[in-house]
């Protein structure tokens, strides 16, 4: 029963869809091509924009793991389902994502009226969170990553950074193995975000970290290459805090009953520490 329960959980977790106890509020912007971008919003306050990872859904990545509620007791909640996820459009042409998939969040921050804000992003979107800040740093307040982060791009740097373990977590695989099998999703659109999603970006290398002033977080799980995601940020970030999730892999690190609680914690100290007065 324990393992039925979870595994529902997971398939919740990554899909999209759903009634929320907590009623957040649902929208959509049209893309400069055309693509309508599904958004959920919670919350009042300063707002934070949420940015999921691939797979994902801005719900399952944020609302069913408790995560967005809690932001939302001191912010406003924007949580985006980029182009080819959750209940935006899913275009199957590889030209429309890449540089489109940043470009949508300063889309919709516009349209919603919002000049600045947090931006928090995970896997895939920890890579866009990357390149709105190389872009329009003055948009943000702060930028957090998880599962992701911006690393050594110079060869000699590269040579210096921390041996990662070599462990692995084992529910990993069953939580990968249960995200493969989910139903409802478009492979075509997802095949065509895989080869010109975010990560292939030029930003990791064009950015100056030493330039950017506002605090920065990042949060990995200890088996999903800490070291590797974040030794160029601590070198380089003036503001930067590193937190690694003991026991944690890639997915666990985020998905429902696996995700731990400092994850919630972490972030939410971060948000609130920071939020303008």
């Amino acid at each position: 029963m324990k393992r039925m329960r979870v595994l529902l959980t997971v398939v919740l977790v990554l899909a999209s869809g759903g009634v929320f106890a907590d009623g957040p509020e649902s929208g959509f912007v049209t893309a400069v091509d055309g693509v309508k971008l599904h958004y959920l919003t919670l919350g009042e306050g300063t707002p934070i924009v949420l940015l999921h990872g691939y797979y994902g859904s801005a719900e399952g990545n944020w609302f069913l793991n408790g995560v967005a509620q809690a932001l939302a007791k001191t912010n406003k909640v924007v949580a985006l389902d980029a182009r080819g996820h959750g209940e935006s459009d899913k275009p199957t042409d590889v030209a429309s994502y890449g540089p489109r998939m940043w470009q949508d969040v300063i889309r919709v921050m516009n349209e919603l009226g919002i000049d600045r804000a947090h931006v928090h992003g995970y896997s895939m979107g920890g890579s866009t969170v990357t390149q709105l800040i190389t872009h329009y740093p003055n948009r943000f307040i702060t930028a957090s990553y998880g599962g992701s982060g911006i690393p050594e791009v110079d060869e000699e740097w590269k040579a210096k950074v921390p041996a990662d373990s070599e462990e692995r977590d084992p529910q990993e695989a069953e939580v990968m193995q249960t995200l493969l099998g989910q139903d409802g999703l478009n492979s075509e659109a997802l095949n065509a975000v895989r080869q010109n999603a975010p990560w292939s970006g030029p930003e990791g290398g064009m950015i100056d970290l030493s330039s950017i002033q506002m605090p920065v977080l990042a949060m990995n799980g200890e088996f999903d290459s800490p070291n590797a995601k974040t030794h160029r940020m601590e070198r380089e970030l003036a503001n930067f805090k590193n937190v690694v999730l003991p026991g944690k892999s890639h997915l666990t690190a985020i998905v429902g009953e696996y995700m731990p609680q400092a994850y919630v914690d972490e972030l939410t100290a971060f948000i609130t520490a920071n939020n303008p007065e």
